[in-house]
Parts: C-alpha cells; structure tokens; sequence
C-alpha cells in the first residue's frame, strides 16, 4: 500500500492533495466487552481486536506504512492501578512505559525508520510531565514544576513538532513545541487546549478550544494566529485538523453539540441530533471520511462519515467508540 495524506485523528495531520482513489479506510477505537474496553482498529469495516480483553484499553490513534499498522493503545491495569503507555505494530506490542505512574501516549509519526509518540507521564508527585517517545526513547519537554501534556505530533524532514498545553498555576495554556522550543498559543488568562497539529510547508496549523467567558470555543491556530470556528454559546471543540488543496478541515461538535465539520469556517453538519460528535477527519482526492459516535438509545456507537453518508462500525449491541481514521491507497 502507499501512504495517502492523513487526518488527525484528534492528533496528527497532514496535507492531503491526491487525486480520487480507492482507498482502505483505517478506524482506531474500542468495543466494550461487558467487563472492558478492548482496543481495536476496523480496515473497511471489518473489526480487528488488538487486545484480549482481559484490561481495560483503548486504540487511541493509527497510522499505516506500507504493509505496517502501527496503533497507539493506552492501557489500564486495575490491580495497580495506573494507565501505561503502549504502541503496537503489526499486532506485536510495544511497551514505552513501566507501569509504575500513569502515562499515556497520544499520536504516532513514522518516518523511515523512526517511530516518534507524543504523551505524557506523571512524576509520581502530583504532576505530570509532556514528553516524546523516539524509538522507545523520551524526550522530556517540560520539567515536571507544572502539569503538561502532548496531544499531537508531527515530523517533518528534520523538525519535530508537538502540541499539548501546560498549567500556568491557574489555567492551561495551548502551545506546541518545535525541536523542544516553546511556542505558546494563548495568552494564560483563561483555559485553552490543543487536540491536533497539521504541518504544511512552512505553516503549522494547531487545532483546539479556548473558555471564551461563557463555554468552550473551538479555533484553530495557523501560525499563531487564532480563528474562532464557534461563538461563545454552546461549547464545542475542534478535535481534529487537516489541509487539502489549500482547503481547511476541521472535526468536531459545532455549537448545537451534534457531529459536524467546517471547511474553511463553514459548518457542515453531519447529523440533525445532539447525541454524536466528530473525533477525527480525513480528506483524498476530494473524499471527506469523517470518524465520530452516535447515540443509539443510551449506547454509545463508533461511525464514520465518507461525503456524509454514514457507516456504522462494531457490534450496535455493544457500546463502542471511533478516535481516529487514516486512509492508505489500495
């Protein structure tokens, strides 16, 4: 398989100008088992466990490299208790944390030989820390005085970019880090977060939400600079970005809470409810699959959206949930 661009998972993205193409639709998750969440990713529909149910996981994000899967899988051991922080490729399970304070990985870049993971990891005394993982190895962005954490990451030739946000002793300010440097996107007078970083030429787009006052408005940031995709109503998020032919594509609940998109600041609804929601999108060859979850009845259902026509994923008798979609050519 070769590579198209991909989404964001709520992660990562990149830009995306392929021409229409048929193309094997990735989504990572999970299904509940009546005990556990069980991670699992869906190739065209079809469900692929990763764990064996006996703890509680979660595919947090997937990417796809030639014939290689790799899946981000955060895991939680009740007896201990803490979270660990874990990848998998091809099926095979890579340990990046000892199990001893809870950490958790967020998105995955592959780059020839190179496996780099955003996340974070607790310091065992209140904090926790932002950091990388390169081939297993952390890279620590901040020093542990104040809790931080990495949502997304992205490599491009030489530069390594992550976004997250740090609590300034009052709020959490939004920022990415490019080669370890700091750059923050708001000012640290009211709460902000990141979901995604998209990388195109010399720009980097960063997706997210700030309080505006009165609820959560979803924005995304190009170069710094922020645009509002919400008013200061409803609440809502920006959960995932990408860009195609110059096109802006941002998931996540528009102000009425229901799953939807904008394209260059325009909404585009994908559902007429408010029980369901976008976490993550991708765009090739002028194809938007979108991943998100619905309500059916109380339960809880992993979908995604290609040109707004809907596909729903896992068994509807059980509660599952859609985090990430990537697309690879056929």
């Amino acid at each position: 398989m070769i590579v198209l661009g991909f989404f964001s998972c709520k992660k990562n993205g990149s830009h995306t100008d392929e021409s229409p193409a048929e193309v094997d639709v990735y989504v990572a998750g999970y299904e509940y088992n009546g005990s556990n969440w069980v991670a699992k990713y869906w190739k065209n529909g079809q469900a692929i466990a990763v764990t064996d149910g006996t703890k509680w996981t979660e595919a947090t994000y997937i990417t796809v490299v030639g014939s290689d899967v790799y899946l981000i899988v955060n895991e939680y051991n009740i007896t201990v208790p803490y979270w660990k922080a874990k990848y998998w490729k091809n099926g095979q399970e890579v340990t990046l944390t000892d199990g001893t304070k809870d950490a958790l990985a967020s998105s995955i870049a592959v780059v020839g030989s190179d496996v780099y993971i955003s996340g974070s990891e607790s310091n065992g005394s209140g904090s926790w820390v932002a950091k990388y993982w390169k081939n297993g190895n952390p890279v620590n962005l901040t020093d542990g005085s104040k809790t931080a954490h990495t949502t997304s990451i992205a490599v491009v030739g030489s530069d390594i970019y992550v976004a997250g946000k740090e609590y300034n002793g009052t709020v959490f300010v939004a920022k990415y880090w490019k080669n370890g440097q700091v750059i923050p996107l708001t000012d640290g007078t009211k709460d902000a977060n990141t979901t995604s970083i998209s990388v195109v030429g010399s720009d980097v787009y960063v997706a997210g939400s700030e309080h505006g006052g009165s609820s959560w408005v979803a924005r995304y940031w190009k170069n710094g600079q922020a645009i509002a995709l919400t008013a200061d109503i409803n609440g809502s998020e920006a959960t995932s970005i990408t860009v195609s032919d110059d096109d802006v594509y941002v998931a996540g609940p528009g102000g009425s809470v229901n799953a939807s998109y904008w394209k260059n600041g325009q909404p585009i609804a994908l559902t007429d409810g408010f029980a369901s929601y976008t976490s993550s999108i991708a765009v090739v060859g002028g194809d938007v699959h979108v991943a998100g979850n619905v309500w059916i009845g109380s339960v809880e259902h992993a979908k995604y959206w290609k040109n707004g026509n809907a596909v729903i994923l896992g068994d509807v008798s059980k509660q599952s949930k859609a985090n990430c979609i990537f697309l690879a050519k056929k």
